[in-house]
């Protein structure tokens, strides 16, 4: 088990050393074309928002559709200490992730009585909320929009990944994890089992939070400009299509879920009137073939290679 954990940690690692050295590699070389560059830090915080929702939604098992609000804090919050303070940029994206991980907090305390739909329409109602005020607040450029100088590159974009891809990782699979996904299964034994179900289910919320309003930060500070009208109610449903697309309750789904979701509405981007269709067309199919999802809850590994050579060898015996 130990040299398999290994082997597995080994080959992750060298594949994610991989990836940033090529890409890397060939923004140095100033051969990596600029719209792929500006896909590949998308994708990086779409990972973010994905995973960060799928802690929310399909670890703990709640349904939250109001992620883009979270990011929209976030990002401004990060765009007013760069902007307006001039503060240094980890200062501006860890002050955007603390304010949105508050926000999570203080609308977590009374929402997440909800269940089901009830809670959906009030996470919905916060993240309009949200926009509606960044809208009206001419502090920072109302509708028209808040100008910020670009800050972040695919070194930032891509560790910040990283790191929020292993630190969500690391909660699932701690004891807190395993208590929020006793809650998706039955919250009523968990609650009877001496599982404090209110506690996790803000801990949770609170944790996918901060996640998205660093990247919200991240995508203020690389696209010069932020409007209330980017982190609309379609913002949310774009995570969530990403999460449900990868599978509920799988991390390497949701990572999927937005690499996949990401580049195909980036080679659809010469068709903005088929782009929606033919993403709709995709989802439908795909959740009548794979309706769990590409992935289901599973979590993708090498063991499966493991498993299939043992499937091959003893049928050849």
């Amino acid at each position: 088990m130990g040299k398999r954990i290994n082997r597995q940690s080994v080959v992750t690692l060298l594949g994610v050393l991989l990836v940033y050295a090529i890409v890397q590699g060939s923004i140095l070389m100033d051969i990596l074309p600029p719209f792929i560059a500006l896909t590949l830090i998308q994708v990086c915080i779409f990972i973010i928002l994905s995973t960060s929702l799928n802690l929310i939604n399909g670890i703990t098992g709640q349904f939250s559709i109001g992620h883009a609000g979270f990011m929209a804090i976030g990002a401004y919050m990060a765009a007013i200490v760069v902007v307006k303070f001039q503060g240094p940029l980890m200062l501006a994206l860890l002050a955007g992730a603390l304010v949105s991980a508050l926000a999570g907090f203080l609308i977590g305390l009374p929402t997440l009585r909800l269940k089901g739909d009830y809670l959906a329409i009030a996470t919905l109602g916060f993240g309009e909320i949200v926009r509606i005020i960044f809208l009206n607040m001419e502090y920072v450029g109302g509708a028209s929009g808040f100008s910020v100088p670009k800050t972040i590159t695919w070194t930032w974009a891509f560790w910040l990944m990283v790191i929020s891809v292993i630190i969500i990782r690391n909660f699932i699979y701690s004891t807190h994890g395993r208590a929020c996904i006793s809650i998706r299964e039955n919250e009523i034994a968990a609650d009877v089992m001496g599982i404090n179900t209110t506690k996790y289910k803000i801990m949770a919320f609170t944790i996918g939070a901060f996640f998205a309003g660093l990247a919200g930060g991240i995508y203020a500070n690389y696209l010069y400009i932020i409007q209330p009208l980017t982190f609309s109610f379609l913002k949310s449903f774009d995570i969530l299509v990403m999460v449900v697309l990868g599978g509920l309750g799988s991390l390497t789904g949701s990572i999927l879920g937005a690499v996949v979701m990401t580049v195909v509405s980036a080679a659809l981007s010469g068709w903005p009137e088929w782009r929606l269709v033919i993403t709709a067309i995709l989802l439908i199919v795909m959740m009548i073939f794979r309706p769990k999802g590409l992935l289901g809850t599973k979590e993708f590994s090498l063991s499966f290679l493991g498993k299939k050579g043992e499937k091959n060898a003893s049928s050849k015996d």
